[in-house]
């Protein structure tokens, strides 16, 4: 389903978000004021399921409408993406999980801890769920969790890894959030302690990685026919890029504004240097996205022939992803070094778009060398590991 309304609904909203980049810094979680504006646009509803309220909208959608909030402020970005891509993962868990989630309250939002630091038992009827996570982002935000966790039966042997759906009164956020990037993500620790979480709410990675969950029976979408790893790698890819759109725009305003006095009054926007830099600069944003929404594109078309995704493609997308976050970054660093002192005030998009940038590419997501590594033994012929593709 395509969502223009949406995205028209998401620009207009573009201008607030940038007011509250203080503030949303300063409480170092964005505002409930902001949350309920991407709320009302049916930003959140977007890979929701239709029988839930949900959009059900192109993927490529989505990412536009990430792309265009963080162009606005970052934190505001990320906590969209992430807060926005997990519906699209509770709609293949079982139709009684769904049913908890959404069934009195389809406006449900739900955050995520994926590594697995948690440990589940094997017990009867499910599993016996302890651990501590981090990096929940936009936790105070969300009234469920998807954890990641490993199950081990009582032989203490690990038997899988699970995503494991926790409501809010089962367990505790724990405020450790004090950083110089991302700032306002509130990406809080997540505490459970003994808690039961039945068969029903958990979700099988192995069955994620094959395309694959028991939603599928009511949700019959192409939308949740694609990889799990296509679309949340992608999920932390987007907010960087559009990070690099937003200190774009700023960088070719401040430099037309700028003069510089070091040579005799000139206009920074008469440097020739100045304008090969800009050039630069966006290409590698363009190109990071093309890529992006490119291959995403080239999975849908194999879903929409009921084909399976080839190996090779969903790598490429692993590939493209990581070398995208790497080209946006390189654009801003470009960027911020040619802006002049003016860029390291307080307040000024691109010294943020700076610190969330390198921020975000700390994300486990964002590890270069492993995704690289799959993709270029898959090209030599070598056997690739399916579990994070």
């Amino acid at each position: 389903m395509t969502t223009p309304p949406v995205l028209d609904a998401v620009r207009d909203l573009l201008p607030g978000f940038r007011e509250r980049a203080d503030e949303t810094e300063r409480l170092r979680q964005v505002p409930e004021a902001s949350v309920k504006e991407l709320e009302q646009a049916g930003f959140f509803r977007m890979l929701q399921p239709a029988r839930f309220d949900g959009l059900e909208s192109d993927p490529i959608d989505f990412f536009t409408a990430v792309r265009l909030i963080a162009s606005a402020d970052g934190s505001t970005g990320w906590i969209s993406s992430v807060l926005g891509v997990h519906p699209w993962q509770v709609a293949l868990f079982t139709d009684e999980a769904q049913q908890a989630v959404w069934g009195s309250d389809t406006s449900t939002r739900i955050s995520s801890s994926y590594a697995p630091t948690g440990k589940a038992q094997v017990t009867d009827g499910g599993y016996t769920l302890s651990g501590k996570w981090s990096f929940s982002s936009g936790s105070a935000h969300a009234t469920w969790v998807l954890l990641g966790g490993l199950v081990f039966n009582d032989d203490g042997n690990v038997v899988d890894f699970k995503t494991f759906m926790v409501p809010r009164e089962q367990y505790e956020i724990v405020d450790v959030w004090n950083v110089v990037g991302l700032r306002g993500t509130g990406s809080n620790d997540i505490v459970v302690d003994d808690v039961f979480i039945p068969e029903a709410f958990t979700l099988s990675m192995s069955d994620t990685g094959r395309c694959f969950g028991p939603g599928q029976e009511q949700n019959h979408s192409d939308l949740y026919k694609l990889p799990f790893h296509s679309l949340f790698t992608s999920t932390i890819t987007s907010p960087i890029v559009g990070m690099a759109s937003g200190a774009y725009a700023e960088h070719v305003d401040m430099q037309q504004q700028r003069v510089r006095a070091a040579y005799l009054g000139e206009r920074a926007s008469s440097d020739p240097f100045a304008a090969v830099r800009i050039a630069r600069a966006g290409s590698e944003i363009d190109a990071a996205w093309a890529l992006l929404m490119a291959n995403i594109r080239e999975e849908q078309a194999h879903v929409a022939k009921g084909e399976r995704i080839p190996l090779h493609l969903r790598l490429k997308v692993r590939r493209d992803q990581v070398l995208g976050t790497q080209r946006a970054i390189d654009a801003i660093d470009t960027l911020f070094e040619a802006s002049g002192g003016r860029a390291l005030a307080e307040g000024t998009y691109l010294q943020r778009a700076w610190r969330d940038a390198h921020a975000g590419r700390v994300h486990a997501a964002n590890d270069p060398e492993r995704a690289l590594k799959m993709f270029g033994e898959l090209e030599f012929g070598h056997k690739v590991d399916p579990g994070m593709y």
